[in-house]
């Protein structure tokens, strides 16, 4: 666990960055040690068994806890979702898109990368970010822009999956896709009009799923990387889905091909 001096207890300090907040993510945060941990903070008068195994695990990494009033942990998070625990933490390690299959390759694993286009809604990157760490892929690449980034409400929105997900943010997503491909992999696209539907690509290769927006789909560029393109069948009037849900389909099926 990386972590910050013991420090006095005094007046309440501004947080250096953005809050990690809630349970999962904060326990999540603590337990992976990825992050430059300065200090857990904790609302007064709250005990539950939660509570308590952050405290003790925080004390044992040696990370400074921090107890204030509720009304001053919220201020301090900027949201009630904080579950009476909050982490002041620096922000997750950078990692380029190779670096996502050098994992691969160490574990003896056939690459698995989940690709985003403009997922904006920050709630829908952690809800993909949580269903990828539990399909066991290897990483997911973002754009810098036209993206949420990786905040405290997208790790929420992960159970705190986000915080043992590798992430690669890139300027240039097409370009990453281009490099990816030297280094073996092919690319399934994700959109309503696809070559064929998902349960007919052969998902067995090195690979990465690319998913775009629920208004736009792919970008035109990161379309034409794609090796192929696959659907979903929908069967009722509504002709679209979440785009969270949409990506979980298609990593359950390189989950279900790959055994």
């Amino acid at each position: 666990m990386k972590h910050g001096k013991q420090t006095k207890q005094g007046k309440v300090r501004k947080p250096s960055a953005d809050l990690l907040y809630g349970i999962n993510p904060v326990m999540e945060a603590l337990k992976a040690g990825r992050r430059q941990v300065r200090r857990l903070i904790l609302a007064s008068g709250r005990r539950d068994r939660r509570v308590d195994a952050l405290e003790s695990l925080a004390r044992d990494a040696g990370v400074p806890v921090e107890r204030v009033d509720a009304e001053t942990l919220e201020g301090l998070c900027g949201t009630r979702q904080h579950q009476g625990a909050a982490l002041d933490a620096g922000a997750l390690p950078g990692m380029a898109p190779e670096d996502l299959v050098r994992i691969a390759e160490k574990k003896g694993e056939v690459p698995f990368l989940v690709l985003l286009d403009s997922i904006e809604d920050p709630r829908n990157l952690g809800a993909i970010v949580r269903t990828a760490h539990c399909a066991g892929a290897h990483g997911v690449v973002v754009p810098k822009d036209r993206s949420a980034q990786l905040t405290a409400l997208v790790s929420k929105a992960s159970a705190g999956a986000l915080e043992h997900m590798p992430v690669a943010v890139v300027t240039n997503l097409a370009k990453a896709m281009e490099e990816l491909k030297a280094d073996g992999l092919w690319f399934a696209g994700l959109d309503a009009d696809g070559d064929s539907t998902l349960f007919g690509g052969d998902f067995s290769a090195p690979l990465g799923i690319v998913v775009g927006s629920e208004g736009k789909g792919l970008r035109p560029l990161v379309r034409k990387g794609c090796d192929f393109i696959v659907s979903i069948p929908l069967k009722g009037e509504v002709d679209s889905l979440n785009a969270s849900v949409a990506a979980s389909l298609v990593m359950y099926e390189v989950v279900r091909q790959r055994g």
